[in-house]
């Protein structure tokens, strides 16, 4: 007898239906598997075995053929445990299943016949939902994540006995409800960090409000202690809140690399990424054998911190700039593309020189020579994707025994957010969200000195012998920061105070 099970496979961050064709027949005695499986597929025979014959059920002796279609998709994972055991009962005629070409079917096995969790199940549930299937039957730890998806039953099982008695016996399960925008609007101001934990720093503080409010990538330059971790670490509490499109692209790509918790359903925080500077380029932005999201695309819709930023390898920080770039990243293989997207916000720190202080720091034992060579780690044209370098001063015993609090993140991240609505309205009509994306052809547009503005910021070219990048730079921060005084023209003390964030384009630091 032949029977057609749907399972699902995770490409990109996307999902493929899987149709499982199981055909038993007398003809002989074997097990053969079709259709690109992966050895954790091929190993499903001796899982689905023991755990049918630990719920009353057997593999008959028969040849047993299964394709998994299409032939030419690898499939990857044992989450086809379930539904291949399920094909293999209905085809020897075990168990009457008349519906089961309305679900997809999807689950780890254990030996006794309970599930394990599998990964991947957002994008699963949408493309059931878009492919018109009655219903979703998955391990009960994956059901709060697929419940996110509308117009679908979702049915949890925590043993392969239930899905049995479910088609067999007619004995229902229980379908898991989630009212998604009222768990999103619950926690969408959740954050573990606040601004007004941070004692002094006010110049960085504001550096941070201004990266967060025109998306610019930002790199903190301080000693050991200065707080530079702890000033990142704040940076999504004052980012504008993800809205729920942007929550369920970020929620999908945690899916697909197993990221999500059990009692998690959606992301409603911005991710806050900070891999070790020991990582390999293909775990920062993706790929192996079997292509997984990177650390970049975990960090979609959020913040990458990038933590002594010299001590990673030159080519790791090599392979970001592209994706940087275009905010996406393409891995290609021989047989298949795969894309993830990748827009995130980089913020990185480095100490000053290899001893860990300021040249003009008493505590500062390295020489010209290995200044110059550490600074050089950091390539040019990686710097040039940096918008804001900012100088973290030591903080002071005085500020560090202040009882006052500082300003809380909702009070900053509220001027984020008219910054960022004038913004929108400025760019409505063109591919571009905010400032930090604007092109040479928008700056000419958009940002129009006057000539007080234009001397200033001539006179800082020649003075401070800044290079030629940070120009297009300090006029995107300085659009900035004309936004969140709410001002339509870019003013002189803009123009200014964008010229401090050029740190690491002055001779101070080319010695």
């Amino acid at each position: 007898m032949l029977i057609k099970i749907y399972g699902s496979a995770i490409f990109g961050v996307s999902a493929q239906t899987i149709t499982i064709e199981v055909n038993i027949d007398t003809g002989g005695v074997g097990y053969h598997l079709v259709g690109l499986p992966d050895n954790a597929i091929k190993e499903s025979s001796y899982r689905i075995s023991a755990a049918l014959k630990n719920v009353g059920f057997k593999i008959p002796g028969k040849k047993i053929t299964i394709n998994m279609a299409p032939a030419d998709l690898r499939k990857e994972g044992a989450a086809y445990d379930l539904s291949i055991a399920m094909g293999i009962l209905v085809a020897s005629d075990q168990i009457v299943a008349e519906h089961i070409k309305d679900y997809i079917i999807m689950g780890e096995l254990s030996l006794d016949g309970s599930l394990q969790p599998i990964k991947g199940v957002l994008p699963i549930a949408i493309q059931a939902r878009e492919e018109g299937f009655k219903g979703i039957i998955l391990p009960k730890q994956n059901t709060r994540e697929a419940a996110i998806v509308n117009n679908l039953d979702v049915f949890g099982v925590e043993n392969i006995k239930e899905v049995i008695d479910f088609f067999n016996e007619g004995i229902p399960l229980e379908k898991t409800v989630l009212d998604t925008r009222k768990e999103f609007q619950d926690k969408i101001n959740s954050f573990p960090f606040d601004f007004s934990e941070v004692k002094g720093q006010e110049i960085a503080k504001r550096a941070m409000e201004v990266a967060a409010a025109g998306g610019h990538n930002i790199i903190l330059i301080g000693p050991p202690g200065s707080g530079k971790t702890m000033l990142a670490k704040r940076v999504p509490s004052i980012l504008p809140p993800l809205t729920l499109k942007e929550a369920l692209e970020t929620t999908k790509i945690h899916s697909v690399a197993g990221k999500m918790g059990t009692e998690t359903s959606l992301m409603t925080v911005r991710p806050f990424r900070s891999p070790h500077h020991t990582i390999s380029d293909v775990a920062l932005v993706g790929g192996g054998s079997y292509p997984q999201p990177g650390e970049i695309s975990l960090a979609h819709n959020g913040v990458l911190f990038l933590d002594e930023m010299p001590e990673f390898k030159r080519t790791v920080l090599e392979v970001m700039r592209q994706p940087l770039e275009d905010r996406e990243v393409t891995i290609s293989r021989a047989k298949f593309t795969v894309n993830y997207p990748s827009s995130f916000m980089l913020v990185a720190s480095m100490n000053p020189s290899p001893s860990g202080y300021f040249p003009d720091d008493p505590n500062n034992t390295s020489s010209v020579f290995e200044m110059q060579r550490y600074m050089n780690k950091l390539s040019g044209p990686l710097l040039d994707r940096i918008d804001i370098h900012v100088e973290v001063q030591k903080v002071e015993f005085e500020q560090l025994a202040e009882k006052r609090k500082g300003e809380k993140s909702e009070d900053i991240r509220k001027r984020v957010l008219v910054a960022r609505e004038i913004q929108n309205e400025r760019y409505k009509d063109l591919p571009i969200s905010y400032n930090a994306q604007i092109g040479s052809r928008e700056l000419e547009k958009f940002c129009e000195l006057d000539d007080t503005s234009f001397n200033l910021i001539k006179m800082a070219m020649e003075k401070l012998n800044l290079s030629a990048r940070a120009y297009d730079r300090i006029l995107k921060v300085a659009r900035t920061i004309a936004d969140l005084e709410e001002s339509q023209n870019i003013l002189s003390h803009h123009i200014s105070e964008a010229i401090q964030y050029r740190s690491l384009d002055r001779e101070f630091w080319n010695v």
